[in-house]
């Protein structure tokens, strides 16, 4: 059985490995990778970075993680969030090189002294992917938590501070509730059905629109797993970046096929391969991570010692 450090670091390597594999083709379509697939760490390209760069997925995740040794404060992860923004706190080199709309207009707002659990955007346009890219620690900050409204609050709390959408929160919710049963150990099939029935009977026990809930029908009546791969979209779109990084995980048979999988469908490729590559490297476990990704990264070392401080904090 794994321990709660090597799923720390399944988990979070796995955000930053798929988030790399992606950075140099963000943004390129999917016939484009078809013809050109991504097989391996490449470098420069999009964002002119070194090979195993970083994007501000991995980094507002590192920037979460962080903020929760110290314990939960909506206010103190907020504060870490514009850490980053202003000074490159968690930053592959330092810098920020890509940060998304929703997420620029709301950290303004906490750099002006607007509480964290106001400054998230609440309109329907603000539901791009930038709070389920880097929701993957709540998962082991929340592994003990056995009441799921208190796992909600706190999700929707973390979400909010730069969505604030109850369509970006939902979905961060169904990420963790079904990252929590893998924690667990249970197969990401078993997982996933045992997740979907719960899921809707606390969305109408908590009286959510009904409307909004149906969005996630293919995830939460449906089987997302078979549906084809051109029925899956890799936008920013936050309801497009869960469907894809379950399906990636759930039609492949490793952490390396799953990630690659999700670069390959184009678009925001960092961040898809950052959402599906969290949920692979927990599931798949740290060393089925191939070594020469892992060494690779940015901050390799730095990202170790803070996740053995991580995982010290929840002893």
């Amino acid at each position: 059985m794994k321990s709660l450090l090597d799923n720390i670091k399944g988990g979070i390597f796995g955000v930053a490995v798929g988030d790399a594999l992606g950075v140099p083709v963000e943004f390129k379509s999917r016939e484009f990778l078809k013809k050109q697939p991504v097989t391996d760490f490449m470098g420069y390209m999009c964002w002119n970075q070194p090979p195993g760069t970083w994007s501000d997925d991995t980094s507002l995740t590192l920037c979460l993680v962080d903020s929760l040794i110290k314990d939960y404060d909506v206010e103190d992860i907020a504060k870490t969030f514009a850490k980053w923004y202003t000074n490159g706190y968690w930053g592959a080199h330092n810098e920020v090189f890509d940060i998304g709309g929703s997420t620029r207009y709301s950290l303004d707002r906490v750099l002006k002294g607007e509480s964290g659990k106001y400054s998230g955007n609440m309109f329907e346009t603000d539901n791009g992917n930038g709070s389920l890219m880097r929701t993957l620690p709540l998962v082991f900050f929340l592994q003990k938590e056995t009441d799921s409204n208190k796992r909600y609050q706190k999700i929707k709390e973390v979400s909010s501070i730069t969505h604030a959408h109850f369509r970006s929160v939902f979905s961060c919710f169904i990420y963790v509730e079904y990252a929590l049963l893998l924690l667990q150990g249970q197969d990401k099939f078993v997982a996933y059905e045992n997740m979907k029935k719960p899921l809707l009977e606390f969305a109408y026990k908590m009286d959510f629109n009904p409307i909004e809930i149906d969005l996630f029908h293919r995830i939460l009546k449906g089987n997302i797993f078979e549906e084809s791969k051109d029925s899956i979209q890799s936008s920013g779109y936050v309801l497009h970046s869960l469907e894809a990084s379950l399906w990636c995980l759930l039609t492949s048979d490793s952490y390396e096929e799953s990630v690659l999988k999700a670069v390959n469908l184009g678009g925001d490729t960092d961040t898809t391969g950052a959402i599906t590559g969290g949920l692979a490297g927990l599931y798949y476990g740290y060393n089925t991570i191939p070594e020469t990704w892992k060494f690779q990264l940015a901050k390799f070392e730095d990202i170790e010692e803070l996740l053995k401080k991580f995982n010290k904090s929840l002893s």
